[in-house]
This record gives C-alpha cells, structure tokens and sequence, in this order.
C-alpha cells in the first residue's frame, strides 16, 4: 500500500467523512496525488460564497491541495481545484471554536481567490485541524 493510500484512509475517518463517499471520491485523487504523498487533512467543505454549488472535499498534501465537487441535484463528480502549494498565494483561515467551522481562503494561480468552510465535529476538531493547517503553512511563511 502507498504513502497515499495509507494516510488517506485514517485522515478521512477521523474527519468523519463516510467510506462510501471516500469511495466516490477516490478516483479523481488517485489521478491528482502522487502515491507517495502523505496526506495532512481530508474535509468536506462548502463554498459560503455559492450556497448551491453543492458540497466540496478537500484533500490536502504536504506538496498539493485538491478539492473535488459534488452537485446537489445530480450528485455528479468533477475536480474543482488541483494546484501545487507553490502555486497558491495568500493563504489564511479563520478557525471558529464557537461554531465548529475552519474557513480556508487562499489564491490560485489563475489569480480566483477560492474559499472554503469545513464543518467540524467539535471545538477540538477545530483546535486539531488549525494545528494540522499550521504545519503545513507557516513554514512556507516562515522560508519566503
């Protein structure tokens, strides 16, 4: 089993994303994430800004960021980001304890600025997933 595959699987579960969507789910990561990525965070997320979009899952590497798309109506897949860390710019998040959200705003490249909000189990997920955030931002911060 890879790298991939192996801190998939148990950042999913304890983010509480059920195995059937995982499943769903596994194909466009497979093609966007290399097998020897560990994986730091999977979430589902929502879009605040487009209520109807339908709902998002965030999967985020130490080198990549990848979020897949769900349609409401039709419950239809398609990628919706798939950058390269390097590539994004002012990255920040706003962790909520009080309402159990995490929203993650950053840049990509083509310069749209993309915004997400995770919704969390508890002020502890919460607390978790900042940490998780931290370690994957603040050196890149921290070397620029």
């Amino acid at each position: 089993m890879d790298v991939f595959s192996r801190t998939f699987l148990p950042a999913a579960a304890e983010a509480g994303v059920a195995i059937p969507t995982v499943s769903r789910h596994m194909p466009i990561f497979r093609r966007c994430i290399e097998p020897d990525e560990k994986t730091v965070l999977v979430s589902r997320c929502l879009r605040p800004d487009a209520p109807m979009a339908g709902e998002f899952m965030l999967v985020l590497t130490y080198r990549r960021l990848v979020v897949t798309q769900e349609t409401k109506v039709l419950h239809r897949l398609k990628l919706h980001l798939n950058t390269n860390l390097r590539h994004l710019s002012n990255v920040s998040w706003q962790p909520e304890p009080q309402r159990s959200t995490v929203d993650v705003t950053a840049t990509a490249v083509d310069g749209v600025r993309e915004r997400f909000r995770m919704r969390l189990s508890s002020p502890k997920a919460v607390i978790h997933f900042d940490k998780l955030l931290q370690n994957v931002f603040r050196p890149r911060a921290i070397a620029a």
